[in-house]
């Protein structure tokens, strides 16, 4: 799960957080740490996070483990989907009993499926010290957003991807999308309100867009890595790169547009259904295979 790439030393100081020692050793604290790494169809989720009368991602992870479990939960993820968004590898950790860190990995497994909706699959369990935070222990992630340019709609393609009746250049937006690599204030590629009163400041590790044959069908790839990511910041990433893509702006646009600090600079948030949270990297010592 290691991964380690060459970018500048950040200028932004981001704000002190408890270690997990510090976070295990909190009375609240419990004896150890279940970790799932899921996969879902964001398109029938109203997003991650539990919201009252929704349907949500987090709303059915908790009510499955409290089934399990046999008491409340609560649950932190490594980053929060919008609605309609996918995930191929979120994480998430839930605090545990030493009791309960002694569950047959096998019952665990299988309990979860079967009591999981069909669009959310749990792929991988770890355990974790305790005071683990799938968060705030996240190295970096990733997302790929992908697209498929053309006159004719895409088949297989066409719930997790952004169909253009349009051609792209793919050269000239991984061009144009190496302005944004490294630590930048990105609020023009969040949502507006969401920037008011909180730092804005990330770093891209990598950002590339590139061409690829996925099941038949050639689809536009926009694969970004980073540290921590704004609300809507990939999405607004990828509107802006296919106002180049489209030939409609050059590759200096988007520096000039990332150095404006104002949302009205960049391009549109492309829609949700394309993008796929990939993966998220933690310091390899931290997770065991539940077993």
């Amino acid at each position: 799960m290691e991964s380690r790439f060459d970018v500048a030393e950040p200028t932004f100081k981001a704000p002190e957080r408890p270690s997990i020692a510090e976070r295990a050793a909190d009375p609240a604290s419990l004896d150890g740490t279940l970790v799932l790494r899921l996969g879902y169809r964001g398109a029938e989720f109203s997003g991650f996070a539990a919201q009252p009368g929704r349907r949500t991602v987090a709303g059915e992870v908790v009510r499955a483990l409290e089934t399990l479990l046999r008491r409340p939960v609560e649950l932190t993820c490594a980053g929060r989907t919008d609605a309609g968004v996918h995930a191929l590898a979120q994480y998430v950790s839930v605090p545990l009993s030493t009791a309960e860190l002694g569950l047959d990995a096998r019952r665990l497994s299988h309990g979860l499926s079967a009591l999981l909706p069909d669009d959310i699959s749990p792929s991988q369990l770890y355990r974790a010290p305790a005071g683990f935070s799938a968060r705030f222990d996240a190295r970096s992630r990733s997302y790929r957003y992908r697209i498929v340019a053309g006159q004719a709609r895409p088949v297989l393609a066409w719930n997790h991807a952004w169909w253009l009746r349009c051609q792209l250049d793919a050269d000239a937006m991984d061009e144009a999308a190496q302005a944004l690599v490294g630590e930048h204030d990105f609020k023009s590629f969040c949502k507006a309100t969401s920037a008011e009163g909180k730092p804005t400041h990330r770093c891209i590790m990598s950002l590339a867009v590139h061409e690829e044959d996925e099941c038949g069908e050639r689809v536009t790839c926009i694969d970004v890595v980073g540290n921590a990511f704004l609300h809507s910041m990939v999405r607004t990433i990828t509107g802006t790169l296919v106002e180049v893509g489209r030939g409609q702006r050059d590759a200096g646009w988007v520096a000039k547009a990332l150095a404006a600090c104002d949302r009205k600079a960049a391009g549109p948030c492309a829609p949700a259904k394309g993008l796929t949270f990939v993966g998220v990297d933690y310091p390899e010592e931290l997770l065991e295979p539940w077993e």
